[in-house]
C-alpha cells in the first residue's frame, strides 16, 4: 500500500471517531475503566508488597553484650559478627547512648533510677552495650542468633523469628489475592471491552458490508477501525495515567503524613509516584492502544466474511 493510502486511511480513522462520537466515548470510558482497575490493584499488590519487605527488613537481632565488656572486646565481637554470612547490617548502641534513650522514652525513668542505689547521675555502667543487626535471610535468623551466641563477650541475643515466619506467610497471601483479583480484573476489563468494540463495529455494519461488496481488501476495511481504536486506547491510557496520579499522590500524602501510625506498618517503604511514572504512562499507553486497536480490528472479522 502506497503512503498516500496509509494517510488516507489513517484519516479515515480519526475521522470516524468524531463521526461515531457517541461509541467512540463509550469505548473510552469502557477503556478507561479496565485500565483504572487493573492499573490501581497493580499499584497497591507493589506497594503492599513492599511495604511487607520493609517490615521484614525491620525484623532484627538485637545483641547484649556483657556487662563491662571493654571497647576492644566490642570491636572484637563486632568484627566477628560481621563474618557471619548472614548480617546485612550492624550497629553499634554504646551503654551512654542506651541510657540517654531511655531516660527520653521514659517520663518516669528519672525518678526510678534515682532511687535505685546502684545509679549514680550520668553513670551508665550498669547498662550493657550493644549491637543492632540486621540479616539477608530471615529465615536463618535462628541459626544467624546461635552463631552470635558463640561469642564469648556476647550475653544474649534478642529477636523474633515468629515475627518473620508471620511476614513470610502474609506475603504469600497478599500475592495469591492480588493475582487473583488482577487476574479476574483483567478478564471482565476484557469482555467489557470485547463487547462495547463489538457493538461499535455492529451499528456500522452496513458501511463495511458495503465496503466489502464494491471490491475492498480487508485491509482497506480494517485499517480505519484499527486508527480509531488505537488513538481512542492511547487517549484512555493517558486519561487512567492522569487519574492515577491525582488518586495515588493523594492518599499517597495521607498516609505519610500519619508517620507515627503508619511507621509501624512500613509507610516507609510506599513507592512514590514520582520514581514509577514513566513506567506507569507507559504501560497504561501500550496496553490501552493495543487492546483498543486489536479489539476493533477483531470485532470487524464478522462483518468482512460476507
Amino acid at each position: 500500500m502506497k503512503l498516500s493510502g496509509i494517510k488516507y486511511l489513517t484519516d479515515q480513522g480519526v475521522e470516524n471517531i468524531w463521526k461515531n462520537k457517541m461509541m467512540a466515548f463509550a469505548t473510552f470510558c469502557v477503556l478507561l475503566i479496565s485500565l483504572l482497575l487493573v492499573g490501581m490493584s497493580s499499584l497497591f499488590y507493589l506497594n503492599m508488597n513492599s511495604m511487607i519487605a520493609g517490615l521484614n527488613d525491620q525484623n532484627e537481632i538485637t545483641v547484649i553484650m556483657k556487662l563491662g565488656t571493654t571497647e576492644d572486646d566490642n570491636k572484637s565481637a563486632e568484627e566477628s559478627i560481621k563474618n557471619i554470612e548472614n548480617v546485612k547490617t550492624i550497629i553499634f548502641k554504646s551503654k551512654e547512648q542506651a541510657l540517654k534513650e531511655t531516660m527520653q522514652s521514659i517520663p518516669s525513668a528519672d525518678k526510678v533510677l534515682s532511687s535505685s542505689s546502684t545509679y549514680v547521675e550520668g553513670d551508665a555502667s550498669f547498662m550493657p552495650d550493644t549491637f543492632i543487626v540486621t540479616v539477608k535471610n530471615t529465615e536463618l535468623i535462628d541459626d544467624t542468633s546461635a552463631q552470635i551466641m558463640q561469642i564469648g563477650t556476647v550475653q544474649e541475643t534478642q529477636s523474633s523469628p515468629q515475627v518473620a515466619e508471620f511476614l513470610r506467610e502474609l506475603r504469600h497471601v497478599v500475592t495469591l489475592i492480588a493475582g487473583t483479583i488482577i487476574i479476574a480484573l483483567s478478564i471482565v476489563s476484557m469482555i467489557m471491552i470485547s463487547n462495547t468494540t463489538k457493538a461499535s463495529v455492529f451499528a456500522r455494519r452496513e458501511e463495511i458490508q458495503i465496503m466489502k461488496y464494491v471490491g475492498a481488501t480487508n485491509t482497506f476495511i480494517r485499517t480505519p477501525f484499527f486508527v480509531e481504536g488505537l488513538v481512542t486506547g492511547v487517549f484512555a491510557g493517558i486519561g487512567s495515567f492522569f487519574i492515577t496520579w491525582l488518586i495515588y499522590s493523594s492518599a499517597y500524602d495521607i498516609l505519610v503524613n500519619k508517620q507515627i501510625l503508619m511507621q509501624a506498618v512500613g509507610v516507609n517503604n510506599l513507592i512514590p509516584f514520582a520514581n514509577i511514572r514513566f513506567v506507569v504512562l507507559a504501560a497504561y499507553l501500550c496496553v490501552g492502544a493495543l487492546v483498543g486497536a486489536l479489539g476493533s480490528v477483531l470485532s470487524t472479522r464478522r462483518h468482512i466474511n460476507v
